[in-house]
């Protein structure tokens, strides 16, 4: 099929700043693009073809939406799983498929998945309501501290909070979740993995993470990461038999823990690009972006290594700051050699909201992240 400067329609289901990336490649390759998203002033308006405002998990919206395209993937996991069977039933190309949406998109079937699949993850329990939980806790089957997940609608640190005592439920939504065991670890990391329809399947370099202690969101992703040669070959080949296991096509981002004795646990993945594959629009030879592009319209991938050590720094309202965004400083990083901000397009800043990030390149891995450290010190989102 001839995609480039052609009749050919690549639909993209959410319209947020992961949907803008990919449109950069999409513009670069001159691909037509429809994108749906629920908000008039959705990042994606500015750079796709044609824009549709619309709820993702409505039926009939999702599935009018996708009979317009010939190709659809989504850079959010929370879309109308029927709606996506339908169309793909009909004959339209959807990427990653449902069948691997549906092992995802729920946090509880997720982590059966890993155990039936012999996928290293840490221990964990299955509760229909948090009243169920509370009950188990009463009876002391489970024991503190655990992490509380609950296992649809959570993102970006909503949904997710470390439970250390009874009235640390307070609040907490009653609905289906899980409590899984604290695993003392050294390391947050993330691989992802790219793979097309024809079974071409490459990796990214192993990330580092290093998160917000309040907002439980990714602060720097440090590339590569600074572990031993052997904790990165493992972590690389548990990413491939995660991938192969879920039979995804496009991104597969796998975030993991390092344990105090080096072991490997997957703590959950997400079937499109990743906060922590940012970096590889300009560390990488191929970005995370662009291989996503051609893994759903089963080109070749590209290479995945990093020409140059990367790191990337999230920028997210600063506490206190309601309203019209104002990016403070900015103006100084941009006279920084390796320093590329990114912003969003999100006209509104509110505490802990990702609104752009920047990624620092250097040789010298130490030098980017005392840079990187200089950048979140120097710029605030504020209102």
């Amino acid at each position: 099929m001839n995609y480039f400067s052609s009749s050919f329609k690549l639909g993209i289901l959410g319209g947020g700043q992961l949907g803008k990336m990919l449109l950069f490649d999409t513009r670069k390759f001159d691909i037509q693009t429809y994108v749906l998203d629920p908000s008039d002033e959705a990042p994606c308006k500015i750079a796709c073809n044609h824009f549709f405002q619309g709820d993702l998990m409505d039926f009939e919206t999702v599935y009018n939406f996708g009979k317009q395209v010939d190709v659809l993937t989504f850079e959010i996991e929370l879309v109308n799983l029927e709606a996506l069977e339908k169309l793909e039933n009909e004959g339209i190309k959807v990427y990653p498929s449902p069948k691997t949406l549906k092992l995802i998109q729920n946090k509880g079937i997720q982590k059966d998945f890993y155990i039936k699949n012999n996928i290293p993850t840490a221990p964990f329990k299955r509760y229909a309501t948090l009243k169920d939980l509370v009950i188990d806790i009463v009876e002391s089957n489970i024991k503190f501290p655990f992490v509380w997940k609950c296992t649809e609608f959570g993102y970006d640190g909503n949904g997710v909070k470390i439970i250390r005592q009874t009235s640390d439920l307070e609040n907490l939504p009653n609905v289906e979740c899980i409590a899984e065991t604290m695993v003392p670890f050294k390391n947050e990391l993330a691989v992802i993995v790219c793979r097309n329809p024809q079974g071409e399947i490459r990796t990214y370099p192993v990330v580092e993470m290093e998160f917000h202690p309040e907002a439980n969101q990714v602060e720097y992703v440090i590339c590569p990461a600074r572990i031993d040669e052997k904790v990165a070959t493992k972590a690389r080949a548990i990413a491939l038999n995660v991938s192969q296991q879920f039979n995804h096509v496009g991104l597969l981002a796998v975030e993991m823990f390092q344990t105090e004795d080096d072991e490997i646990l997957v703590n959950e993945v997400a079937p499109r690009p990743h906060n922590s594959g940012h970096y590889s629009i300009e560390a990488s030879y191929t970005s995370q972006f662009e291989n996503h592009l051609r893994a759903i319209l089963d080109l070749p991938l590209g290479n995945t290594e990093s020409k140059v050590a990367g790191i990337m720094v999230n920028l997210s309202g600063a506490e206190g700051f309601s309203g019209d965004v104002v990016y403070e400083n900015i103006e100084k990083i941009l006279g920084w050699n390796g320093v590329t901000p990114h912003i969003y397009g999100k006209k509104q800043t509110r505490p802990f909201r990702k609104m752009g990030h920047v990624t620092i390149v250097n040789e010298d891995i130490n030098k980017a992240r005392k840079i990187a450290e200089d950048v979140k010190n120097t710029i605030r989102v504020i209102s």
